[in-house]
């Protein structure tokens, strides 16, 4: 399959250029995360490569900030890697955070109330009695 595949590629010549620009990024980027710190790896990206200036993408200002500041260290090291940059542009590229999961409240079946009823009233009065007491009420308005 990826012979077809390479080979389909290769005898379209827009999908040959597109391919041909997508292994040239990746290079990039893989060259970028041997020089960039970790800390701004997770929050950088390589956009594109233009007459050699290297466009990063920030995920927010305070990277974007930072790696301007670092830009001549970046080039001296991506130079020592022999990659020909001249110059290193930011653009801040704010992606959405991902979607926080809608906590759901905790059913809890009349059995399993029960249960927690008698266990509630074995103890004596203490934290883990109380949350206990909070958690069985809250299921029976839940119901």
């Amino acid at each position: 399959m990826p012979l077809r595949l390479n080979s389909f590629i290769a005898s379209n010549q827009e999908l040959s250029q597109l391919s041909g620009k997508v292994r040239q990024l990746h290079a990039l980027q893989l060259l970028y995360e041997k020089v960039s710190p970790p800390s701004l790896l997770r929050a950088s990206h390589v956009i594109q490569m233009e007459q050699n200036i290297l466009i990063l993408g920030a995920d927010n200002s305070a990277i974007a900030a930072k790696l301007r500041q670092m830009t001549l260290e970046l080039i001296r090291q991506l130079k020592l890697l022999n990659c020909e940059v001249t110059a290193i542009q930011v653009r801040v590229q704010v992606t959405l955070p991902p979607s926080i999961p809608v906590r759901h409240a905790a059913l809890v079946t009349e059995h399993g109330q029960k249960e927690l009823n008698q266990l509630a009233e074995s103890l004596n009065d203490s934290p883990l009695k109380n949350a206990l007491q909070r958690l069985i009420n809250s299921s029976k308005k839940n119901k």
